[in-house]
């Protein structure tokens, strides 16, 4: 038996430029209109704290790993709450490739070192899916989906 849960990889396209995506994924001014009302802080340093907040409270904190704007993104993640909060940081590496030719850009979401039993692997599950395809349609339309968190 393993001592990890399985990682959890998401790769959408998005109509966007890799700047763009790059400010959607890291200012709070985009994350609290796809995210569900959560605000991203950090400086987007390595070594930097960075945090997601709903509502005035911490729902996740974490440490950047690596920080190559446009292109790479990675940092630890951990859920400030619940029984999530006991178990370790994951890590989540966004990575972004522009499509030759288009204004199309291959967005990778690699979320991985979950421990065995996590209960934080289920909600990333349907997490990450909910929060990439409101931010497709966010960058691509100008409207968020309908769907509550």
């Amino acid at each position: 038996m393993s001592n990890r849960d399985p990682d959890f990889v998401y790769v959408t396209y998005i109509k966007t430029t890799p700047e763009k995506l790059w400010e959607a994924l890291t200012s709070s001014t985009f994350t609290r209109q796809y995210w569900f009302g959560c605000e991203v802080t950090s400086d987007w340093k390595v070594g930097s704290p960075m945090t997601y907040v709903m509502n005035g409270e911490k729902k996740v904190e974490g440490k950047v790993l690596v920080a190559d704007r446009p292109k790479l993104l990675s940092y630890t993640f951990r859920e400030a709450f619940g029984e999530s909060a006991k178990e370790p940081p994951t890590k989540v590496t966004l990575e972004l490739e522009p499509e030759a030719g288009t204004e199309t850009v291959r967005l990778t979401v690699t979320h991985t070192d979950f421990i065995a039993g996590s209960k934080h692997r289920p909600s990333i599950s349907g997490g990450w899916p909910a929060v990439l395809s409101n931010l497709k349609s966010f960058l691509e339309t100008g409207k968020t989906l309908e769907f509550e968190m």
